[in-house]
């Protein structure tokens, strides 16, 4: 399978670009955001929630900011409007981070403080390892100025995950929000694990120390091994479906969204069957809704950096009829 997404990578950027638009249909939705909330409304009655992302990252000039802001303050406009079961996914990069990184502070506050109003989570994407800290960075200088309703992206991959799990549950304590996912950026052996066997293991690592801290843990990764494991290990502490979190007393208050101390997600149009089955069984379950003009390059990033996305949209594209978007 690794040969056949790798195959597929190589010759994406030699197709016509409404080839690998054909193919980004599956799971982008669409380019604007009205396109986004009506694929929201249609998956929306499958007992799946929504994280919305703004596509667009790493810019140029503080200019660029103001179009990440505007679209994301509609956004959240929009979910309150339909009263949609969603949070919303940010990318620091796009919001200044490596430019000027008071101004992202105060850009990132102002839209963290308009979802809280309506208690809606945000969670700061994880890019490359050029921002891993400084995206832990910024989401702890939330959290100290009164600001719960945000968390981080961890990737299991990374040699440094479990120190940042123990980091961050220290300082942000019951309202520590976790998204845990074997990660995207293929990064070298001396930061990264890069074996797909000691990746799955790492990234169930971090899961059991997520779950063990006591954080809320969103559980990101299409992989059987991973999600089997996942399975079990809520099963042995204690907690799944219709269960209150035993790891916390009932003052522990979470986003309204929120599950009984975990989730499971997928990107949009990857591995439906077995979210549809884990929603059947009582878990709560999150759609990563990407959306907008920049699918392009999105499409190609993360298929560049993720072959095995690559076998997941290639097998739902060939055999529809296993695994409906």
């Amino acid at each position: 399978m690794g040969l056949v997404g790798s195959s597929i990578v190589r010759l994406l950027p030699l197709a016509p670009k409404f080839v690998v638009r054909w193919v980004a249909n599956r799971y982008m939705a669409g380019e604007t955001l009205n396109q986004a909330l009506g694929v929201m409304r249609r998956i929306g009655s499958q007992g799946a929630c929504f994280t919305v992302d703004v596509l667009g990252e790493e810019i140029s000039s503080l200019d660029e900011t103001r179009f990440f802001i505007r679209e994301y303050e509609a956004v959240l406009d929009a979910i309150v409007e339909h009263e949609i079961d969603a949070n919303i996914s940010i990318k620091p990069t796009a919001f200044g981070l490596l430019i000027d990184l008071k101004a992202a502070l105060d850009n990132i506050e102002s839209l963290i403080r308009k979802a809280s109003e309506h208690e809606i989570f945000v969670r700061l994407d994880m890019e490359d390892s050029r921002v891993t800290q400084s995206t832990i960075d910024v989401a702890l200088a939330m959290h100290s100025k009164g600001l719960t309703n945000v968390g981080v992206v961890l990737q299991g991959r990374l040699l440094r995950t479990p120190l940042d799990i123990s980091d961050i549950s220290r300082v942000t304590g019951p309202s520590t929000d976790f998204r845990i996912c074997k990660g995207a950026y293929l990064d070298s052996a001396d930061i990264s694990h890069t074996g797909y066997r000691e990746i799955v293991d790492a990234t169930n690592h971090a899961i059991d120390l997520m779950l063990d801290s006591g954080a809320y843990t969103a559980i990101a990764s299409h992989d059987t091994p991973v999600i089997k494991h996942s399975l079990e290990s809520l099963e042995s502490r204690g907690m799944g479906p219709s269960k209150a979190d035993p790891r916390h007393s009932s003052d522990v208050v979470r986003n309204r969204d929120k599950g009984p101390g975990y989730e499971f997600q997928f990107l949009l149009g990857v591995r439906g069957d077995v979210r549809r089955k884990l929603s059947d069984q009582g878990h709560r379950t999150r759609i990563y809704v990407p959306y907008g003009t920049k699918w392009y390059e999105y499409s190609m990033r993360r298929l560049r950096e993720n072959p095995e996305v690559a076998m997941h949209i290639t097998k739902a594209l060939l055999m529809p009829w296993t695994n409906r978007r």
